[in-house]
Parts: structure tokens; C-alpha cells; sequence
């Protein structure tokens, strides 16, 4: 098989289990909590690192901003092997009480995008794999952390948040709104993978704040710092499966 075009990897190249950020930088950040890891590939949003973590080799891959360029990552990455897709991002509270450093995982994802629907019906639902989600929730309680676990809403367009689509999806009990799990969800289920995902509050939809609007670094502190313990509870989780 051909190197895959956009992530220039190879069958053989990677590991069974992904961990996924948007943030090509994160990808650094989670390699710092390893101990040792090697660059393999590096192609515009996405970046490619293999690692070791407690002793299970794990591989890093950026996917950008949103399901398209997620969802490539998904297809390239399946392609060569791997078996189990990670998203580790941030995602903005729907529910008063949710606050900024909070972790979500998701037990499912609204397909407020459209990317899934050149794959299916926008009627099939956008659900994890049950042994990730529970390796996710059970590497918080092991770690002594207090996560939401609920569904999440998937969304294209960022600045197309209105109050109408934030009141829509509060009351239907969402917990957060992201842009990628719903293509990592999806394509995973279809191939027959599995994937989960847990993501750090930037910001509360409901209550008015967003991420980057009162300092000049996209998260705020305390987001920040969080990061760092859902990434921890994403490898505890990487090294069980």
C-alpha cells in the first residue's frame, strides 16, 4: 500500500491505539507525559508521533480543526492499522454548573456537521465504543477524578454558535459542544474500530464565556492545567486497552 497522502504514513509504521488531539502542539504535550517518543510524519494540521506510555506503545496524531479534516485522519490512520482512535480535545459547556478545566466524556455525539452525512444517515447515531468509554471513565476514578459523562454535540461552525443552537442543545441535555467526535465516532463504528473521547471545558456556552475571549492565549489557566489530567486519564486509559 502507498503512503497515505495527507498523514505520510505507512502500514506498519504505527500502533494498535491513537490518541487524538486537534492541536498539533498537543501532540507535543502528550509526548512530554511519555517516556520517550519519535516524530514519524509532519503534513499540514497533522502530526504523527509514536510513543511509549507505562510501557504500551501508542501513537499521537493531530487532526485540525473539525470532522473533515478529523475524519481524514480516521481513514489515513485506519488504513495503516490502527485499531483504536482517542480524542483528546477541549469542548465548551451547554449546562449551567459546567465549569472552565471540567472534563467530559462522551457517551455520544449530535452530527451537527457534515461530514458524516457523505457516510450515512444523519438517523444512525454517533456513539463510542463501550470498553474506550469505560476505559476512559475508569481511568478517572482510578486517577481520583470527577468527570461529566453524557453526550456531547459535534459542530461545524464555530462562529455559527447562536443562542437558538445553544438553548436547542441545552435543553436537550447535552453536555458540551466540540467539532470532531462525531466523524471519529462514526467512521471508527463503521470500520469496525473502536473510539472514545474526553475533552477539557474551555469555556460555558450558557453561562457566556468562551475560550480566548479575556486573555490572550486560547485557554484559560485553569483549562490549561486540566488539560494536562485528561491527557494523563487518556493514556491510563491508552494502556488498558
Amino acid at each position: 500500500m502507498a503512503k497515505q497522502p495527507h498523514l505520510l504514513v505507512e502500514p506498519g509504521d504505527l500502533n494498535d491505539v491513537a490518541l487524538l488531539p486537534g492541536d498539533p502542539g498537543r501532540v507535543d504535550r502528550i509526548a512530554g507525559h511519555c517516556e520517550d517518543h519519535e516524530v514519524v510524519a509532519e503534513n499540514r494540521e497533522y502530526k504523527v508521533v509514536n510513543a511509549t506510555y507505562d510501557g504500551t506503545d501508542v501513537t499521537l496524531c493531530s487532526t485540525g480543526i473539525g470532522s473533515p479534516s478529523a475524519a481524514i485522519a480516521v481513514e489515513e490512520l485506519a488504513a495503516v492499522g490502527v485499531e483504536t482512535f482517542v480524542r483528546v480535545g477541549t469542548t465548551g459547556a451547554l449546562q449551567r454548573g459546567i465549569e472552565i478545566g471540567d472534563m467530559v466524556v462522551a457517551t455520544g455525539a449530535a452530527k451537527d456537521e457534515g461530514t458524516t452525512e457523505r457516510y450515512e444517515s444523519t438517523t444512525v447515531p454517533a456513539v463510542p465504543e463501550y470498553e474506550t468509554l469505560s476505559a476512559l471513565v475508569d481511568a478517572a476514578e482510578a486517577n481520583d477524578e470527577d468527570v461529566h459523562v453524557g453526550p456531547v454535540a459535534t459542530d461545524d461552525a464555530f462562529y455559527a454558535e447562536t443562542d437558538e443552537y445553544v438553548a436547542n442543545w441545552e435543553a436537550a441535555g447535552l453536555l458540551a459542544v466540540e467539532m470532531e467526535a462525531a466523524a471519529i465516532f462514526s467512521l471508527a463504528r463503521r470500520k469496525g474500530l473502536a473510539a472514545g473521547a474526553i475533552c477539557t471545558v474551555d469555556g460555558n456556552l450558557v453561562e457566556g464565556t468562551q475560550k480566548g475571549e479575556t486573555s490572550d492565549e486560547e485557554l484559560p489557566e485553569k483549562a490549561k492545567d486540566n488539560v494536562d489530567r485528561a491527557i494523563a486519564i487518556s493514556l491510563d486509559a491508552a494502556a488498558s486497552l
